[in-house]
C-alpha cells in the first residue's frame, strides 16, 4: 500500500482525482488487473476522469498506470520467505500494527505539518475536537489530556442536527481551527461537519488513514495514520500515537503557558488527592 501511496506524493489531486486514488489503495492487489472503466465503477466516477487522473500523475494514460500498478503488486508478492511474517493470524495482526508505527515514525523525518498543525490548534479558543462513530473513543482520549494545557476543549462526539449547532457554537465562541479524527468507514456526518468548518471559516487538520482519505478534500492540514484491518474491527494504534505527538507539538507551540497549566493541574489533583501516587 505505501508504494501505491508514493504514486500520488507531491501530486495535488482534485476530489474527483481523490476518489480514484482512494480507491486504488483500497483495492491495491485487484486494482493492477482492472480496466479503466471498471476502476471507474469502483470509485464512481467517469472513464474519462480515470484517463486524466493517470495523465495527473505522469503516466501517458491509464494503460501506462496499471502497468506500474502490476510492478508494484508483483515486487510485493516476490519478497524473499524470509521475511514472510511467521505465526497465526493474530500475531500477524500486531506485526502489521508494529510496521504502521514504523510508517508513522518514518513520516515524523520532516516534522514540521505537525508542528504547523499544533500552532494552529493551540491558537484556536476553544479547540473543538471531532470524532464520531469509530473515531470517538480517540476524540476522547486525545481532549482528556489536551484539557491539561488548553483552557476549553470541545468534544464533538455525537452526530445529527446537534452538531452543526456544537459546530457553529464553537466558532462563534471564538474557534479558529478544528481538529477532526476521521477513520474507516468515514461516517458521512463527519464529513459534512468539515465541509461545514470550512465553510465557517475554520482551519482544519485531520487526522484519518491515509493522504487520500474522503477527509483529506476539506482539510489545510492532513495527518495520516494507517489503520490496522486484519482482525474483524479495526486497530487504531497508530493513529492513537499520532494524536497524542500531535498534542505534544501544541504543548511545544506555546511551552511556558503548557508548564504552567500544568503546575496549576498537580497543584489542584494534589490538593483533592484525586490520585494514590
Amino acid at each position: 500500500m505505501d508504494q501505491v501511496l508514493d504514486l500520488f506524493h507531491g501530486v495535488r489531486l482534485t476530489p474527483t482525482q481523490r476518489r480514484i486514488a482512494h480507491s486504488l489503495v483500497q483495492h491495491a492487489a485487484s486494482a493492477a488487473y482492472l480496466s479503466a472503466a471498471e476502476i471507474a465503477e469502483l470509485a464512481q466516477v467517469s472513464q474519462p476522469s480515470v484517463t486524466r487522473f493517470a495523465i495527473a500523475l505522469g503516466y501517458d494514460g491509464y494503460p501506462a498506470l496499471r502497468r506500474r500498478l502490476r510492478e508494484i503488486t508483483a515486487a510485493g508478492h516476490g519478497r524473499p520467505a524470509a521475511d514472510v511474517p511467521v505465526g497465526n493470524e493474530l500475531q500477524r495482526a500486531v506485526r502489521d500494527e508494529v510496521e504502521n508505527l514504523h510508517r508513522l515514525a518514518e513520516q515524523l523525518v520532516d516534522p514540521d505539518r505537525v508542528t504547523a498543525a499544533g500552532a494552529l490548534l493551540a491558537n484556536s479558543r476553544p479547540l473543538p475536537v471531532l470524532g464520531l462513530r469509530a473515531a470517538a473513543p480517540l476524540a476522547a482520549y486525545f481532549a482528556y489530556f489536551a484539557a491539561k494545557v488548553h483552557p476549553d476543549v470541545r468534544v464533538l462526539d455525537t452526530g445529527g442536527s446537534l452538531l452543526a449547532d456544537r459546530l457553529d457554537q464553537a466558532q462563534t465562541a471564538g474557534a479558529t481551527a478544528l481538529l477532526a479524527i476521521v477513520l474507516p468507514r468515514y461516517p458521512r456526518e463527519s464529513l459534512d461537519a468539515l465541509r461545514e468548518a470550512r465553510l465557517a471559516g475554520l482551519s482544519v487538520v485531520v487526522i484519518t488513514d491515509s493522504a487520500v482519505s474522503p477527509a483529506a478534500e476539506y482539510a489545510d492540514i492532513v495527518l495520516p495514520a494507517a489503520v490496522g484491518a486484519q482482525l474483524v474491527f479495526d486497530l487504531h494504534t497508530a493513529p492513537m500515537t499520532l494524536a497524542m505527538v500531535l498534542l505534544q507539538a501544541i504543548c511545544d507551540a506555546a511551552p511556558s503557558h503548557t508548564q504552567r497549566r500544568l503546575e496549576e493541574f498537580e497543584q489542584s489533583a494534589a490538593r483533592r488527592q484525586v490520585f494514590l501516587n
